[in-house]
């Protein structure tokens, strides 16, 4: 298994807006092309962080043009933190809305053989009732990163 993250410029992203930062993502492709990639973006101008997911498409291609986007508030944050700070072993989010459902899910896992963290997003739309969903491991190292990235998030939000 790949596993890599990357810190990537939104400037150049097509879906890039006036007021986002760079992007921390962390890419999962595998052989059996069930991988996926997460990525995180601050958006100051609308005090959030913008979770943008998309499935495995190829050998080392994302399905970009079906991404999954949630977007987070404070609270939100709060809850992928106290996970990623071992004060809960799991985070579950829900966001509904006229067109879709959204879910995202962080789990602490016990299995020494298996990566520490395991994250997935989900929506599922209203109309068609079609569910797309990206599941990836998370490595400590990758977690120690999203915690930073996260934390610091909460200081601009705020604007400490």
């Amino acid at each position: 298994m790949n596993d890599t993250a990357a810190l990537t410029s939104s400037s150049s992203a097509p879906d890039s807006a006036p007021g986002r930062n760079p992007d921390y993502a962390i890419y999962k492709p595998n052989s059996r092309g069930s991988g996926g990639v997460i990525r995180f973006g601050l958006n100051r101008n609308k005090a959030a962080v913008f979770l943008e997911a998309a499935a495995q498409s190829g050998e080392k291609q994302f399905d970009w043009d079906r991404k999954i986007v949630m977007k987070w508030g404070l609270p939100d944050i709060g809850a992928a933190l106290a996970v990623l700070q071992g004060r809960t072993s799991g985070a579950k989010l829900f966001h509904q809305s006229e067109k879709a459902n959204s879910a995202f899910e962080l789990q602490v896992r016990d299995d020494p053989d298996r990566a520490p963290f395991l994250m997935s997003i989900s929506r599922q739309d209203v109309a068609d009732k079609s569910l797309r969903k990206v599941t990836i491991p998370i490595s400590h190292a990758e977690a120690a990163i999203m915690e930073t990235a996260l934390r610091t998030a909460v200081a601009r939000i705020l604007r400490w």
